[in-house]
């Protein structure tokens, strides 16, 4: 087999892996500033728990809606084009929300932002798959970790900002612009040309570039159970990463009394652990299979979270959020990947029914935990976190096991 592209990435690549870095760590930054916001938010618009979880459940409805037209914003823009427009739009939306004087405006901007976000996400991936290509071996997992790194300076942007007296206004304008022109910088080195540069077949390990075969698509009633299983799987990640975007600050700051600052810990310890099982997730999924590591991180989730529940204290559940984060960090990008090697399945086609249903759990999620709140506690809400955890754990088994 012949490939139009380099064994060794040129000057180009390498400036564009760059590039497409810079555009998941802003994408992770830009949302994270504003969630540690989210609590002054809810006491200046005077929302109660049920109507904060219908409000801050608009982002992932807006993602939900524009996921399906994330294609169409690809074909027409390219890939690169798509992701910084969505990163600007996104920007904008946030600062609205952050500046909204009313429920409905506040949900209004999240639904936005949310939208935008999605066709941000899907055209980001799509350009990173496109530089992996070029790469000859798989990269894709060091943006999802550099996106997490993002997500942390983002919320440590934030927590530092409420931390000095700045007003919402004056540091989501600052986050805005500041992300703004590092997208746009960016976009001069993504790559040029066509979007359907892929290959005809490609051969690779465990990590990710597999051999396809050219035959018609007809899945049978086994992909179609196995797909549902890896949609619940992905929908748990989600499920955890939801509740520490629009929980973990609440919790930590009414439940428990922390101050604002310190309460901001709460996310920035979920996505950073995230971000360290990312790293050494390629490891461990090659040393032990992704459905061992699944099984474990599944676990890790369900006992790490369900202990920080049952004895709370503010240390011990940003550490409860932490070993949240780490467990499911390798859930996403595995459901993802299986999904994308299915037999009788059109390539691409169950990657993107994966990440369009798992945003169900990102539209679920809010509301849910805010009706149990309202009727008992956020400390009985959070339980999502284990019950995601073993979830991931029943359904692991759809994942492939260690190569032999």
């Amino acid at each position: 087999m012949t490939v139009d592209t380099p064994s060794r990435p040129a000057q180009a690549e390498r400036r564009a892996r760059a590039a497409v870095a810079v555009l998941f760590f802003t994408n992770g930054a830009l949302f994270a500033n504003l969630l540690p916001r989210y609590p002054q938010i809810k006491a200046d618009l005077d929302m109660s728990n049920a109507v904060y979880g219908l409000a801050v459940a608009a982002f992932p409805a807006g993602a939900l809606v524009a996921g399906l037209a994330a294609g169409a914003a690809i074909r027409r823009l390219g890939s690169a084009r798509a992701a910084v427009t969505g990163t600007l739009l996104t920007g904008a939306g946030i600062l609205a929300a952050g500046l909204a004087d009313s429920v409905a405006l506040f949900a209004g901007a999240l639904f936005l932002a949310g939208a935008m976000d999605s066709v941000t996400d899907v055209a980001q991936n799509a350009h990173g798959l496109r530089v992996q290509r070029r790469y000859g071996r798989s990269i894709i997992n060091s943006f999802h970790a550099i996106w997490s790194i993002g997500a942390v300076a983002g919320g440590s942007m934030a927590a530092a900002a409420i931390a000095l007296g700045l007003s919402r206004g004056q540091h989501l304008t600052f986050s805005a612009v500041v992300f703004a022109i590092a997208a746009c910088v960016a976009l001069r080195f993504c790559l040029t040309g066509p979007e359907n540069d892929r290959a005809p077949e490609s051969d690779g390990d465990g990590d990710g570039l597999v051999k396809r075969s050219a035959g018609p698509a007809v899945p049978g009633r086994r992909t179609v159970y196995v797909l549902a299983a890896l949609v619940l799987i992905a929908t748990a990640g989600t499920l955890v990463e939801d509740a520490g975007s629009s929980w973990a600050t609440l919790y930590l700051s009414g439940s428990l009394q922390a101050s604002i600052t310190l309460a901001a810990f709460g996310y920035i310890a979920l996505v950073g652990a995230q971000f360290v099982g990312r790293i050494i997730g390629d490891r461990l999924v090659d040393r032990f299979g992704q459905r061992t590591v699944a099984r474990a991180g599944g676990l890790i989730a369900a006992a790490g979270m369900g202990l920080a529940l049952a004895v709370p204290t503010v240390p011990g559940t940003i550490l409860g959020f932490a070993a949240a984060g780490f467990g499911v960090a390798t859930l996403v990008p595995a459901a993802m990947h299986e999904a994308d090697e299915l037999p009788g399945l059109k390539p691409g086609s169950g990657l993107a029914i994966v990440s369009w249903l798992m945003r169900l759990g990102f539209l679920a999620s809010p509301p849910i935990v805010g009706l149990v709140t309202d009727a008992t506690s956020l400390r009985a809400g959070l339980l999502v976190v284990p019950l995601a955890g073993l979830l991931a754990f029943l359904l692991a088994g759809v994942l492939r096991p260690r190569h032999r």
